[in-house]
């Protein structure tokens, strides 16, 4: 699987990351399995939250005499300083690890969000000390907002933003490419999240994919051209949905990646027509 550099830091990365709710509420032997088999194919970039159900107690457990050789990346949605540094000990716990390559604030979305971490007393003061004390390496964020987002790169060197780079949300939303923009002026790794969502569940229809929110692309062919978009964009990887059975399926897409043809662009331009994205810029 091809590698690609995590910002300016030396680290090289797998373009597809194991998204950690994978193994989340698995029996701890298909958990193991199925980190055995991303190692084995490639990939050595893991990301992790508390908010994945069990997922960190599972993990930690499947990489078990694997840790040295992976970039282990992890997250807390809490803002203030004393619960933040209370979750990255208990992360940290978890995961059988003494320090995350990758820490990172979580889902940060509303003004509020920012203004509580970024304020005094707010996490970002846990994130540095922890970086002090070599508990953790680098220092990123994941938003679902692209207000927030920019808010962030403004307001601190971060080595990276994790964010939704995706076809339908590029093309019907224009959503993405402004946080991707000011990140590459910044000098801020970018990593990628929901390349192969498709669009959000109808009212009244059930999920068919349980770790899914929203509708994922579950057809190889349209699979393959949704993730080949987004590791198209100057991105340095990208993490796939949280089934066991989609992330598989963009192991096989990653492993045979070329870049996205204009022609195939244009074709996803006309898949994506009448879909709404799973995300909007605010109104």
């Amino acid at each position: 699987m091809d590698k690609r550099p995590y910002g300016k830091t030396g680290e090289m990365l797998s373009i597809i990351g194991f998204g950690g709710i994978v193994t989340a509420e698995l029996p701890q032997e298909e958990a193991n399995s199925i980190v055995a088999l991303a190692i084995d194919r490639g990939v050595n970039y893991f990301d992790v939250a508390p908010t994945y159900m069990d997922a960190e107690e599972r993990l930690g457990i499947a990489l078990k005499g694997k840790r040295n050789n992976i970039f282990l990346a992890c997250k807390t949605g809490k803002r203030t300083k004393e619960e933040a540094r209370k979750e990255l000990e208990n992360s940290l716990r978890l995961l059988n690890t003494d320090h995350f390559d990758l820490y990172q604030l979580h889902s940060m979305t509303t003004d509020e969000d920012f203004e509580v971490a970024m304020g005094p007393g707010g996490a970002m003061e846990t994130f540095v000390k922890a970086k002090d004390e070599g508990l953790i390496r680098y220092i990123g964020f994941s938003a679902h907002s692209v207000e927030v987002a920019l808010k962030l790169l403004d307001a601190f060197q971060f080595d990276s933003v994790l964010f939704p780079l995706n076809w339908v949300n590029y093309f019907n939303a224009n959503f993405g490419p402004q946080v991707v923009e000011k990140a590459m002026a910044k000098g801020v790794a970018r990593l990628a999240l929901k390349a192969m969502a498709k669009t959000v569940i109808p009212e009244g229809q059930s999920r068919k994919y349980e770790k899914c929110w929203y509708l994922p692309v579950d057809e190889p062919e349209l699979a393959s051209l949704a993730l080949r978009f987004t590791l198209s964009q100057p991105i340095t990887a990208a993490i796939p949905p949280g089934e066991p059975k989609l992330f598989k399926m963009a192991l096989d897409i990653a492993e045979k990646f070329t870049p996205i043809t204009e022609e195939e662009i244009r074709l996803l331009k006309e898949k994506a027509k009448g879909l709404e994205p799973i995300f909007r810029l605010r109104s």
